[in-house]
């Protein structure tokens, strides 16, 4: 257990650490576009999303975690997955190509047909792009990943900024997507060393197709729950509205990705080495979850306390209308984490089609009930948005309950703790600084009061999460010892 605790450990920290300095990456060229750019720029790229990340998902296959599954795994299999992904990529993009125009006429906006077929050459790209990432993913090379996902992010940044700045509008945005994904496959092809052959023996695929068929619709589902309400407000009101709801969602996806990320590189491995253990594999879910209340509720209703500021500090009074609709959403951010825990330990214990179907479900009811509240106005289809994300924890929870036994209120010891200090502390909070005019002071207040606050009340109550977690930062000694081992 203690190998097992340490590895999982080293894995949240490292985690942590890459996956903080691509957020960083991700924050500070968003912060230069978004001071160049209007909403409309972004609500223009806003409403292609979906459809490019649709159409990702298609064309990716789910190959990769097939690929990975898959005992021995040669050149037949890495070539047959190759052909077969660019074959359906541009099989796609053709059919996107001619559909643009409906696309331009859905959402009245006539330039959306030649940006469309501009854009949409990013997934095309990145789908020649599979075989190697799926090869970097077997074979565990993290670095080279990370190191790789780095220089993508500072090259293709690079680019949409200075096209920002010269004018070309949404058109830098879309071109920093395609740039990132084409700096992302020639990089894994150097990294990997390995290229196509020649060969069509398209037999291997048939061997992963079962599998990696439910992925691909349960990918898609869950892009559609990601991007549906984007879509709606696209559809009901107009572009600049998706620019505002877009900014946000950008910033509080910086939020809950981080905590995601850090986590989903050690939740299925940690999970599958305790998996015939149940006693076992229900302590270890516990803990983990505890970790993920601890982290995230305080990251993100603390990023919810502060959206006026951070918005108006980091990218002008220009997106004031965003900071109220980030607010809600990172209410709803704070709880994506824990969905996504209870997502992995389903998929660990092979029920990947309960996986699809729950997230199915999820994304049917959500359509129902944001266009049943359009009459309402948009707040309202904001709040039912929010509140049922968050009520969904309750339906993975049973699922999670009938494999490993998890009590209703075994879940709530776990993270109630956590979100109730969370909760009233930023709250609190709110009321005792709103009388600061100066947002750089109010800023500063807000993080100083919430954080130390936290810490210190946990530290008071005993809380063993926090003095494990700070114990494994600090304690030089300790790892010493550890790397030894």
């Amino acid at each position: 257990m203690e190998s097992l605790k340490e590895k999982t450990a080293k894995g949240l920290l490292w985690g942590g650490v890459s996956n903080g300095i691509q957020q960083l990456l991700n924050l500070a060229f968003g912060i230069f576009l978004a001071r160049l750019l209007t909403q409309a720029d972004y609500g223009m790229v806003g409403l292609l999303a979906v459809f490019s990340s649709i159409a990702s998902a298609l064309q990716e296959g789910g190959f990769i975690s097939a690929l990975n599954r898959k005992k021995e795994v040669g050149q037949q299999d890495y070539n047959a997955v190759f052909w077969f992904c660019t074959a359906c990529s541009v099989i796609i993009y053709l059919s996107l190509f001619m559909a643009a125009p409906l696309i331009a006429r859905f959402y009245s906006e006539p330039q959306l047909t030649s940006l469309a077929r501009y854009l949409f050459l990013g997934f095309v790209i990145s789908s020649l792009n599979i075989a190697p990432r799926a090869m970097m993913f077997r074979n565990l090379m993290v670095k080279e990943n990370n190191l790789i996902t780095i220089i993508a992010l500072i090259v293709s940044g690079i680019v949409g900024v200075t096209m920002a700045a010269n004018g070309f509008a949404y058109w830098g945005i879309a071109t920093q997507t395609i740039v990132y994904v084409s700096i992302m496959t020639l990089l894994s092809y150097a990294y990997t060393r390995w290229h196509p052959s020649l060969s069509f023996n398209l037999r291997p695929i048939q061997s992963m197709i079962g599998f990696s068929s439910k992925l691909v619709v349960t990918n898609v589902f869950t892009i559609i729950n990601q991007n549906l309400f984007a879509n709606l407000i696209g559809k009901f009101y107009n572009v600049h509205e998706v620019g505002n709801f877009t900014q946000a969602n950008k910033w509080n996806q910086m939020g809950h990705t981080f905590v995601n990320n850090m986590l989903n590189g050690v939740a299925q491995p940690v999970f599958a080495k305790v998996d015939e253990d149940r006693d076992r594999l229900l302590r270890v879910f516990r803990k983990l979850l505890r970790f993920t209340a601890f982290v995230s509720f305080p990251a993100m209703f603390g990023l919810s306390l502060a959206s006026k500021e951070v918005i108006v500090i980091a990218i002008t009074e220009k997106w004031l209308a965003s900071a109220h609709i980030l607010s809600m959403l990172c209410i709803w951010g704070a709880f994506v984490p824990l969905n996504n825990l209870f997502a992995n330990l389903i998929i660990t214990r092979g029920h990947s089609n309960v996986y699809m179907w729950c997230t199915i479900a999820l994304c049917t009811t959500l359509l129902a009930a944001v266009i049943g509240a359009y009459p309402f106005g948009f707040d309202w289809m904001l709040r039912i948005f929010v509140g049922i994300n968050i009520g969904w924890l309750l339906v993975w929870w049973w699922f999670v309950h009938l494999e490993v036994g998890l009590r209703l209120v075994d879940m709530l010891h776990d993270i109630s703790p956590y979100m109730l200090l969370a909760a009233v502390l930023t709250i609190g909070c709110h009321y005792l600084l709103e009388d600061v005019r100066n947002i750089y002071v109010s800023l500063f207040l807000k993080i100083v009061l919430v954080s130390v606050s936290y810490v210190v009340i946990l530290w008071a109550a005993g809380s063993v999460i926090l003095k494990e977690s700070m114990s494994y930062l600090f304690s030089k000694e300790e790892r010493s010892n550890h790397e030894k081992e």
